[in-house]
C-alpha cells in the first residue's frame, strides 16, 4: 500500500503494541514479537510497509542504539574479574564457530569475503534473550550461568573487529584485500584509541559540568549527542557507525554517569531497538521460503547441534562437570541479535548478496524462536543425559555438608553469603551462636572457607541443601539475598515442612511486603524504611527526645508493618507499572473546592475504603487531623491526604469532586 511516512508509522505501532502483547502474555521476549512484526507487515507478506531507503536507514539507524546500548552494559572490569570463561570459552567458541560456519559457506561455493562475515554471523548468540530467561530461571549466578555470561562477554568485545572487517569486504577498490583490512584495522586502532582518550580526558568532567546543571533534558541531550558523534565519527574514517556507538556506550558505562544515561534514553532504546527488529524481519522473503526451507532447516539444526557440542566440549576443557558443560551448550545454541545487526550491516554495505542472506537470516530468527524453550529445558535434558553424574555431585555436596551439621543444633541456616549474610556471620560469631551459609558464588565460598567460615555452595531453592544444611535443627532461617523470586520460592517450600520455624527476610523496599508476610515470614525487613528508622532515631536523640519515647515509637512502626512510612509523595518520579502494587501506593492531597461533590458528606459515606484508598489525614483551617473518625462532615476547604495507587487516587478525587 502507498503509505506516507505517517500511516507507517501508526501501522507499526498498531501491529507492534497487539504482537508484544501477546508475547508477553505468553512470557516470550519481546524481541520475537517485533520480529514477527517486521516479516507480517514487509515488503515479502502484506506489503503494508513496502522497502525504501527510509526502511533501510532505519535499520541502520537501529543498530546505532542496539551497539551504544550494549555498549553501556559491557563491563570491562567484569570481563577482568571473569577472564578465563572469557578469553578461554568464549574465545574458543567465537574463532572455532566462525572458522568452521565460514569454512562451510565457502565450501558451498560461496565468495571467501561473504563466508568470513557469515561465519562472524554465526557465532554470536542472544545476550537479551539468554540474561532474561537465566534470570527467570533463578540461573545468573550458577555455573553454567556463569560461563554463558563469559562467552555473551566475548562475543560483545569480538563484534568489534566484525564491524571494522565488513566495511573493507564491501570496498570496490581495486587495493588489495590484505592492505586494505590493514589499513582499516590502523585505522580502527587510531579511532579507537583516540576515543578512549576523549573519554578518559574530557568525557567525564564534560558530564560532570552538564550534570551540574540539573537538567534530565540537558543530559539526554548530552548523551544522544554523544553517541550519534561517536559513530559519525567512526563512519568519517570509513568505518561502520555501529562501532562508533559501541565504544560511545563503553565510554560512557565506565562512568559514574552509566545508570542515569540508561535511565534516560530508555523510552528511545526500547523503541528504537524494537523498531530495529521489526526492519530484520521485513528482510525475510517468506515467498522464498518454501524454495529454500530444507537448507534453512539444515541450518537450523547445525547451528543449535554444533553449537550445543562446541560449548560442551570447551567447557569440559576448562573444568566443568558434563551436566554443567552440557546446559552451557543449550544456554548458547541460537543465533542473536548481534549477528542480525552483523547482518543488516553486511547488506547495507553490499558486503552479503540479498540471495545468501536469506537462508542464514530464516535460521537465525528460528532458533531465536526456539531458544526459550531450550534454555527453559536446560536442566532436565542435562540431568536426563548425566543423572549419574548429577546425583552423584548433587550427593557429595549434601553428604559433605551433612557432616558438618551433624552435631548442630539450635542454630541459625544462612541463604545468600553476600555483604549482609557476612555482617549477620559477625554477629552470631560474637554471641557464639553457630550458623551455616549457603552461597552460589564458588569465589565467595572458596575464600570464606578458606578463612575457616562455615560456608557451603548451594543454591538455598534446592530443599535437600537447607535440609543438608540442618534446617530441621535450626532455631531461626534468615534469607539474606535481595530477590523475590527466589525467597518466595524458599518460602513455600520451608513453610510447607516446617512450619513453625521462625524466617526473617531482607528486601530492598516495601514493594513485596504483604506478598512476603502471606508466603509466611516471620520478620521483613526492608532496607529504606529501616534506613528511615534508624536515621528518624537518631535525629529524636540529637533533639533531646527520651530514648524510652525514640525506643516506643520505633517499636509502634515496626508492629504496624511498616504502616506510617509506606506512604509518601512521589512527586515527578517516574513510575514503573512492572512494580508490585504496594510499591506503586503513594500519597495525595485533594482540596475540596465550594460546589464539591463531598462538601457536607461525612467521611464514611463516601465508602472510599470500597476504591481501595485510605483518608490518612484531613487538614482544616491549617490545622492536620490524622485518621479522622467516619462521621466526620468535609467542609469547603478541607484538604484530604489520601493513600493508594495512582488508578485508585485519581477515582476517589473524581468521587470527592464529582460524585
Amino acid at each position: 500500500m502507498g503509505a506516507s511516512v505517517l500511516d507507517a508509522i501508526l501501522v507499526l505501532l498498531a501491529v507492534a503494541v497487539i504482537a508484544v502483547a501477546v508475547f508477553r502474555r505468553f512470557n516470550l521476549p519481546p524481541i520475537l514479537a517485533y520480529l514477527f512484526v517486521g516479516m507480517l507487515v514487509g515488503p515479502y507478506a502484506l506489503n503494508w510497509i513496502p522497502e525504501s531507503e527510509g526502511t533501510r536507514f532505519l535499520a541502520e539507524f537501529g543498530v546505532v542504539f542496539l551497539l551504544f546500548t550494549i555498549g553501556l552494559e559491557f563491563s570491562l572490569p567484569q570481563l577482568i574479574a571473569m577472564r578465563r570463561e572469557v578469553l578461554g570459552l568464549g574465545g574458543a567458541q567465537v574463532a572455532l564457530t566462525s572458522l568452521a560456519g565460514g569454512g562451510i559457506a565457502w565450501l558451498f561455493g560461496m565468495p571467501l569475503m561473504a563466508a568470513v562475515v557469515i561465519g562472524g554471523i554465526l557465532a554470536m548468540s542472544s545476550t537479551a534473550i539468554v540474561i532474561k530467561q537465566l534470570t527467570e530461571q533463578l540461573e545468573v549466578s550458577s555455573r553454567h550461568g556463569r560461563l554463558s555470561i563469559g562467552v555473551l562477554l566475548f562475543q560483545d568485545v569480538a563484534v568489534i573487529p566484525f564491524l571494522i572487517l565488513i566495511p573493507v569486504l564491501a570496498s570496490d577498490s581495486d587495493t588489495s584485500v590484505a592492505l586494505e583490512l590493514g589499513a582499516a584495522l590502523l585505522k580502527g586502532v587510531f579511532v579507537i584509541g583516540a576515543m578512549l582518550a576523549i573519554g578518559h580526558w574530557l568525557l567525564r568532567p564534560l558530564f560532570h559540568i552538564i550534570a551540574a546543571q540539573r537538567s534530565s533534558e540537558l543530559f539526554t541531550l548530552a548523551a544522544l549527542l554523544f553517541a550519534l558523534a561517536a559513530a559519525w565519527l567512526t563512519h568519517l574514517f570509513g568505518l561502520s557507525f555501529a562501532l562508533g556507538a559501541f565504544i560511545a556506550g563503553m565510554l560512557l558505562g565506565e562512568t559514574e554517569f552509566r545508570h542515569q544515561v540508561e535511565a534516560d534514553i530508555r523510552p528511545f532504546r526500547d523503541v528504537l531497538l524494537g523498531l530495529f527488529f521489526v526492519t530484520i524481519g521485513m528482510l525475510l522473503d517468506l515467498s522464498a521460503l518454501p524454495g529454500i526451507i530444507h537448507w534453512v532447516l539444515l541450518l537450523v539444526v547445525a547451528i543449535i547441534f554444533f553449537k550445543v557440542v562446541l560449548v560442551t566440549v570447551l567447557s569440559r576443557l576448562l573444568g566443568a562437570e558434563p551436566g554443567i558443560a552440557l546446559r552451557t551448550g543449550i544456554v548458547l545454541a541460537q543465533g542473536g541479535e548481534f549477528g542480525l545487526a552483523l547482518l543488516t550491516l553486511a547488506l547495507v554495505e553490499g558486503a552479503l548478496a540479498p540471495e545468501a542472506s536469506q537462508t542464514v537470516l530464516a535460521a537465525i530468527i528460528i532458533t531465536m524462536l526456539l531458544s526459550p524453550f531450550l534454555i527453559s529445558s536446560n536442566g532436565a535434558i542435562a540431568k536426563w543425559l548425566y543423572a549419574g553424574s548429577y546425583l552423584r555431585n548433587r550427593e557429595s555436596q549434601v553428604s559433605e555438608m551433612e557432616g558438618h551439621t551433624e552435631n548442630l543444633d539450635q542454630h541459625v541456616v544462612i541463604c545468600g553469603y553476600g555483604r549482609i549474610g557476612q555482617n549477620i556471620a559477625r554477629f552470631l560469631d560474637q554471641e557464639d551462636v553457630n550458623y551455616i551459609a549457603l552461597d552460589l558464588d564458588p569465589v565467595r565460598v572458596r575464600d570464606a572457607r578458606a578463612a575457616g567460615e562455615q560456608v557451603f555452595y548451594g543454591d538455598s531453592t534446592h530443599i535437600e541443601n537447607l535440609g543438608a544444611a540442618g534446617i530441621g535443627r535450626a532455631k531461626v532461617l534468615v534469607i539474606s539475598f535481595d530477590d523475590i523470586s527466589r525467597t518466595m520460592k524458599i518460602l513455600q517450600q520451608v513453610k510447607r515442612l516446617w512450619p513453625d520455624l521462625p524466617v526473617l527476610v531482607r528486601t530492598r523496599d516495601d514493594a513485596n511486603l504483604d506478598a512476603l508476610q502471606q508466603a509466611g515470614a516471620t520478620e521483613v525487613v526492608p532496607e529504606t524504611l529501616e534506613a528511615s528508622l534508624m536515621l528518624a532515631s537518631h535525629l529524636l536523640l540529637l533533639l533531646n527526645v527520651p530514648v524510652s519515647r525514640i525506643v516506643r515509637n520505633v517499636q509502634e512502626v515496626r508492629s504496624t508493618r511498616y504502616q506510617m512510612l509506606r506512604g509518601f509523595f512521589h512527586g515527578q518520579e517516574a513510575e514503573s507499572l512492572e512494580e508490585a502494587t504496594a510499591f506503586r501506593e503513594r500519597l495525595q492531597s485533594v482540596e475540596l473546592p465550594e460546589g464539591a461533590h463531598a462538601v457536607g458528606c461525612a467521611l464514611g459515606a463516601l465508602k472510599l475504603q470500597e476504591s481501595d484508598v485510605i483518608v490518612t489525614a484531613v487538614r482544616r483551617g491549617g490545622i492536620k487531623g490524622h485518621q479522622p473518625e467516619p462521621d466526620m462532615v468535609l467542609q469547603a476547604d478541607d484538604i484530604l491526604v489520601l493513600y493508594g495507587t495512582p488508578e485508585d487516587l485519581a477515582h476517589a478525587e473524581t468521587l470527592l469532586l464529582q460524585g
